[in-house]
């Protein structure tokens, strides 16, 4: 049975943690080095970390915030925002990020997809999307929420895994910081539809949300979360408790 998978998230704006609904209304949370060294030492499984302004701003990610959160964990690092070529897979891998995860940059070059897992091979490569119901389809937006690509969601991540991507990262717009669960129907959707791990984002409230995600869709692969870990709602080493009690396989 494979083990399923914890990944807090940090949504960094400025060098600082922030969070907030829908997308929208962002607060300050934390430092992100403090709250990496808090998860990599409280049992996440792994650790995301996204510039989320990066792309909207036209800008590279800050590499200087990123190395001294590398240097501080000591589990897996997935970084986004603002990659939009090789180059800045080249440049945030070497800031000691294990993966690189690219959204609104694949957008506007596909290609970087299949190039990128060519040259680091497809388990460094995650698509990650952000989904928005419009008019009962899923369909991609770009620049952290902000633009509407009319690209339906299911291609989109089909072709992207087709391309290469070995992880998909799927951000339901409709459930983020809501915490009223996860976006159970989208997610089947995907996990139907790929079989690359899968990563759930959006939704999460409460540790039953986690319970509810891996029995009903047993395919996906982890659970990502923000605020319920950042301001204390849900202690990693409990959630994964109560998912062992349910019957589901975590590491402990």
């Amino acid at each position: 049975m494979i083990t399923k998978r914890i990944i807090p998230c940090l949504d960094v704006k400025d060098g600082k943690v922030v969070k907030g609904v829908n997308f929208d209304g962002l607060r300050d949370v934390a430092s992100p080095v403090s709250l990496a060294q808090m998860y990599s030492d409280g049992g996440a499984d792994e650790l995301v970390f996204y510039d989320i302004t990066a792309s909207a701003e036209g800008r590279n990610l800050f590499t200087d915030v990123l190395c001294e959160v590398a240097r501080s964990v000591f589990i897996p690092l997935t970084v986004g925002g603002g990659i939009r070529s090789t180059a800045d897979f080249e440049r945030v891998l070497s800031c000691g990020a294990d993966k690189v995860s690219v959204n609104s940059g694949a957008i506007g070059n596909p290609a970087i997809v299949g190039e990128a897992a060519k040259k680091y091979g497809d388990q460094c490569v995650v698509i990650s999307v952000d989904v928005r119901r419009v008019n009962g389809q899923f369909h991609v937006f770009a620049k952290g929420g902000r633009v509407d690509t009319g690209l339906d969601a299911i291609e989109w991540i089909k072709r992207c895994v087709g391309d290469g991507a070995g992880e998909v990262v799927v951000n339901s717009m409709d459930t983020d910081g809501v915490k009223k669960g996860f976006d159970i129907e989208l997610l089947k959707k995907v996990c139907d539809t790929v079989k690359v791990p899968v990563i759930a984002s959006g939704g999460a409230g409460c540790q039953q949300d986690f319970v509810d995600l891996f029995k009903q869709i047993p395919d996906i692969d982890a659970g990502l979360a923000a605020s319920v870990f950042h301001f204390g709602e849900i202690k990693i080493s409990d959630l994964k408790q109560t998912l062992y009690e349910n019957g589901i396989n975590v590491r402990r």
